[in-house]
């Protein structure tokens, strides 16, 4: 097989030019996204997210494979599903009027499906790999579709509520729970979906991605690492709902407006992340105690001559 050659500017530059066409040519929906994630709390962490998938590349630029045959094959599949996500979503358009979210969803996630081909093209598997994981981050700019979101929410409101009332419970307050209604001494407690805590269980969700793929080796640690913001999101919430009926019921029900409640979220959102780096301490340690072993010299024979 012959050596491939590497990468010339030229090369570099047909990329950078090919895919500023392409984001000229979704500039629409991806300025509609950047007004959508500065209007909604949800998602205003979606601007972030290339600056940064490109600040990782970056970093490491360096320390990328040699340049290699590209992965045309692939390309052709991200090329096939971006056009299915289009020609899908204008066919479905046609029938039915798509809600802001459902219509950011499709248009971001073909933009990102077609970008990854354009990175096919120029890139070969061992680069491809390398940067596996700041082109995987980019899938966070795509915003959860409306029944997506409202699963997730539902699942959290009621992953919340029972951890709250296991604390009442355990306090010795007398409390009724049924689903998400707190029936407290002199006072009702209702978890809302927008105490559902969606939006700093997502940023933690990222937060614990990064953490794991910038200090831990072991995949099975980051996979670890990331499926605790689970139960530390459902203990996060239900403690807070805790302390806001405590406060109504032994202070008053005015404290259900207070600071705790409508601006707390910030303060619990540093508690839950307390346990998340003191996890990441423990694996990050046990991981320093793991020396490499060193390399082996091959024995070498003589012959007798």
């Amino acid at each position: 097989m012959p050596a491939v050659e590497p990468k010339s500017p030229v090369e570099l530059r047909y990329f950078a030019v090919i895919t500023g066409g392409l984001m000229l040519c979704f500039g629409e929906p991806l300025f509609e996204l950047l007004r959508f994630a500065a209007r909604n709390d949800l998602y205003s962490y979606i601007p972030l997210i290339p600056m940064v998938s490109f600040y990782l590349v970056w970093t490491r630029r360096k320390q990328l494979p040699p340049p290699s045959r590209p992965a045309r094959k692939l390309a052709a599949l991200f090329f096939a599903g971006g056009l299915a996500v289009i020609g899908g979503g204008w066919l479905a358009g046609r029938y039915r009027p798509f809600a802001t979210e459902n219509h950011l969803a499709l248009t971001t996630s073909a933009f990102l499906l077609l970008f990854a081909g354009v990175g096919c093209l120029f890139f070969g598997k061992n680069t491809l790999r390398a940067i596996a994981f700041p082109m995987g981050l980019l899938i966070f700019m795509v915003p959860f579709p409306e029944f997506v979101r409202r699963d997730i929410e539902t699942l959290l409101q009621y992953g919340s509520a029972a951890v709250a009332s296991g604390l009442f419970m355990l306090s010795g307050m007398p409390v009724y729970h049924d689903g998400l209604i707190f029936r407290l001494p002199g006072f009702n407690l209702e978890v809302a979906p927008e105490c559902s805590g969606i939006r700093s269980t997502l940023v933690l969700f990222i937060t614990s991605l990064l953490a794991g793929h910038l200090f831990l080796r072991q995949p099975w640690k980051r996979a670890v690492l990331a499926l605790a913001v689970i139960p530390l999101a459902l203990l996060r919430n239900g403690f807070r709902i805790f302390v806001i009926g405590q406060l109504c019921v032994r202070v008053g029900p005015e404290m259900i407006d207070s600071p705790v409640h409508r601006h707390g979220g910030p303060l619990f959102f540093i508690l839950s992340l307390m346990p998340l780096f003191l996890l990441l301490f423990c694996f990050r340690k046990s991981e320093r105690r793991i020396k490499p072993s060193p390399p082996q010299t091959p024995e070498i024979s003589y012959a007798k001559t």
